[in-house]
């Protein structure tokens, strides 16, 4: 399987969510033949790092098979140690040059998050890693916030990891942000 370059790989995931969009998911990539083929190894074009909310399907949205999309899920679409460490992974073992950072509208760990209190000590955890977005929102409705997570969350892949940075500045990766709507389908890619 070819490498495919940040740009290719952007564009084959806005194809992907306009097949979707439009009812003509063209599936290919999920059968036999195809576990055969990665059964020893996998060459993802993309990794999506996405929350994990049940809505939120980035295999399906995006029109991909298996072994397509390298998927980081984590409520909040958060990036702490763990799912950094994942995405640098694909970064540098996989070979992987896009990276898309996406959040959705009605995300329950913003709304935990604006809310604020004291849930369980995990989530507690969790949920300090969204109030940035909280803080620095100009608008307090969830969904703005959500987008500012987004944009939160891209910004330490490059601050606090040096592969990702390294891989951004001499490698040719590329990070975006994404916003998607559960109840149309869109993939808002920027």
């Amino acid at each position: 399987m070819e490498r495919l370059t940040a740009e290719e790989a952007y564009e084959r995931l806005r194809a992907g969510n306009e097949r979707f969009l439009n009812d003509a998911l063209e599936g290919a990539g999920r059968d036999e033949a195809r576990r055969r083929l990665l059964a020893q190894s996998q060459h993802p074009f993309a990794v999506i790092h996405c929350c994990a909310d049940s809505r939120v399907a980035p295999e399906i949205a995006f029109d991909t098979g298996i072994g397509e999309l390298f998927v980081v899920r984590v409520a909040g679409n958060v990036a702490n140690r763990s799912t950094i460490a994942s995405i640098e992974y694909a970064v540098a073992n996989l070979g992987t040059r896009l990276i898309v950072v996406m959040g959705h509208d009605n995300c329950g760990a913003v709304a935990a998050a604006i809310a604020g209190g004291e849930i369980s000590p995990s989530l507690d955890y969790l949920l300090e890693y969204i109030q940035p977005a909280v803080r620095s929102s100009d608008d307090p409705d969830p969904d703005a916030v959500a987008r500012r997570n987004v944009q939160v969350s891209a910004e330490r892949l490059v601050t606090e990891s040096d592969i990702i940075r390294e891989a951004v500045a001499n490698d040719g990766a590329r990070i975006v942000t994404a916003f998607y709507h559960p109840a149309t389908g869109q993939i808002e890619l920027v």
